[in-house]
């Protein structure tokens, strides 16, 4: 039985161990924290093939500089002289075209709609225990332009085979009759669904537990042992593991995790904030991004987490609360009659999505190293790519035909 070793243990490594024990793997996590916190626990929960548009398009870069003169704006970023994050910053800007868009919209709908057609799957086999809705997600809109801009994204979707509904201020409000809105319309995606991403994370972890994977937790990478182009070994700070096949998960520690292995990859840690309120008595039903208020909004019962913002300030969890700030005066702007305070330093949750120049995930094997795969760089949109990237991962280390199309994703395309 082959042994497959991979490091990070976050959405994307955790799918990618369910589809590799699956194919008859023997699988271990290795994983720098305990798998209770990070990235794939404090998001927004979408599965959103909705978000077809690569976040590296055209007014980007003119949207980033107007905000960055705001210090509760919804971007940020930290000026420094840090050769990589330049290179990015470079290569972010060639990409944020129209031609980028138009290139990369079809790749990314691939990988959306193949990872939302297994959660559906996953969901029967692991239990319906994570809160999951399959009922859609509003692109709701305050102002005029941006509602004709979400219309005609909509053109966009229905020719990508995406179910949208168009809707005003009225239609809206009487789907949400528990709270007051103050929007002029929103689309529907209805192919989006969303659910509680930290109880998915332990029910995953548990489910590959009882399946006989192993997780080596607390271990931070140091190195590899490597002979004739291939990995034989990781090598933490608690020992050395052997294996067959190695996949890089690591998220925003990716770029430092493949440079122990010679590879360089320009990724760069975009910040995000959410805070979840326990209880609103008067609560939503819908999940909605709102779109010029630059955050996002996710009901579960009647809890609610808010978040968003990009804050490109390298690796740290320091939280800037007038970021929150932000997502909270934008969520009562749209949600006037809902109840929410905004809240304290201490509630407030930050988490670090790895961001490539194009908006592109890397899912590719290594051109160094035959039998290294690296999975990651998919920004906000981990979570929704979660099961289709675990699935094209596992068919890679099994060196079968991929699912889909893997060529946009290469290693290779910033150089």
């Amino acid at each position: 039985m082959s042994h497959t070793i991979i490091i990070g243990g976050g959405i994307i490594g955790l799918c990618s161990a369910y589809y590799l024990q699956k194919d008859g793997q023997q699988v271990t996590v290795v994983e720098r924290g305990d798998i209770t916190d990070g990235c794939s626990f404090g998001n927004m929960g979408y599965m959103s093939p909705s978000h077809f548009v690569p976040l590296a398009s055209p007014g980007i870069i003119a949207e980033g500089f107007k905000y960055m003169l705001s210090s509760s704006s919804p971007f940020y970023v930290k000026p420094r002289l840090d050769m990589d994050f330049i290179k990015w910053a470079w290569h972010f800007y060639k990409n944020s075209t129209a031609e980028n868009v138009k290139r990369s919209a079809p790749h990314l709908n691939n990988i959306l709609k193949l990872s939302r057609q297994l959660m559906d799957d996953m969901r029967d086999e692991l239990g319906d225990r994570f809160d999951m809705e399959a009922k859609g997600c509003f692109m709701m809109c305050k102002g005029k332009e941006a509602l004709d801009h979400e219309y005609h994204l909509a053109d966009d979707a229905e020719k990508l085979g995406l179910i949208v509904e168009r809707l005003n201020a009225a239609e809206v409000q009487a789907m949400e009759p528990d709270v007051e809105l103050n929007v002029s319309g929103a689309v529907l995606f209805k192919d989006d669904c969303h659910f509680n991403p930290g109880k998915l994370m332990i029910l995953l972890k548990e489910n590959l537990q009882q399946k006989g994977v192993q997780f080596a937790l607390n271990n931070r990478v140091t190195g590899f042992e490597s002979s004739a182009g291939k990995v034989n070994a990781v090598i933490t700070d608690k020992g050395k593991i052997s294996g067959d096949h190695f996949v890089i998960s690591t998220g925003s520690w990716i770029p430092e995790v493949s440079k122990m292995l010679g590879i360089k990859l320009l990724l760069q840690p975009g910040k995000g904030y959410s805070h979840t309120y326990d209880h609103v008595e008067k609560n939503i039903r819908y999940p909605a991004i709102l779109v010029d208020g630059r955050c996002a909004i996710t009901p579960w019962g009647h809890k609610l987490r808010i978040g968003g913002t990009m804050e490109l300030s390298g690796i740290n969890n320091k939280v800037l609360v007038k970021r929150m700030q932000g997502i909270y005066d934008s969520a009562k702007a749209f949600y006037p009659g809902l109840k929410i305070e905004m809240p304290a330093a201490d509630k407030i949750w930050n988490g670090l999505r790895p961001v490539t120049p194009d908006g592109l995930p890397y899912i590719a094997k290594t051109n160094e190293y035959n039998n290294v795969i690296v999975a990651g760089g998919h920004a906000m949109l981990g979570i929704s790519q979660g099961t289709g990237t675990g699935l094209v991962v596992s068919q890679l280390v099994a060196d079968k035909k991929t699912e889909i199309d893997l060529s946009a994703f290469n290693l290779n395309r910033f150089k």
